[in-house]
């Protein structure tokens, strides 16, 4: 009977998260799209790559936003390697140097937050899937 009443109040729960989340995009929430890398694009290690996005950012007087990017190596699954320092949400571009991880699925997520004031959002980009060679480029 507690099992059933733990699995009820979890899917309470999840369908208030989705409301939310659907609420906070409808609203003007955070929205990124990935411009580069595109996909299909390889990138080989210690290539230096400009990565470049457009976001819409939510309407907010907050202080202490940022956003970070990350990587996956799975196809977006996991995101372990954060790829940034945290930057300013204002900017649309980083350079970046591609890391000795290979990979045939790799995938950006742009991430945006405010400090106590508007919870860290992710915008994964597996519509721009890319891959990282096993080897540098040979010049």
């Amino acid at each position: 009977m507690k099992t059933r009443g733990c699995l009820v109040a979890l899917l309470a729960l999840t369908s208030t998260c989705v409301v939310l989340t659907n609420s906070i995009a409808d609203s003007g929430g955070y929205v990124a799209k990935l411009s580069s890398p595109r996909l299909g694009q390889v990138l080989y290690p210690g290539q230096q790559v400009s990565v470049q996005w457009q976001s819409i950012l939510p309407k907010t007087e907050a202080h202490g936003c940022e956003m970070e990017l990350w990587l996956s190596l799975d196809g977006g699954r996991t995101f372990t390697t954060c790829i940034t320092p945290q930057i300013n949400p204002q900017r649309t571009s980083f350079d970046w140097t591609v890391p000795n991880l290979p990979s045939n699925a790799a995938v950006l997520d742009i991430r945006f937050g405010c400090e106590y004031y508007y919870p860290e959002s992710y915008s994964p980009q597996p519509q721009s899937t890319f891959v990282i060679a096993n080897s540098p480029r040979l010049h």
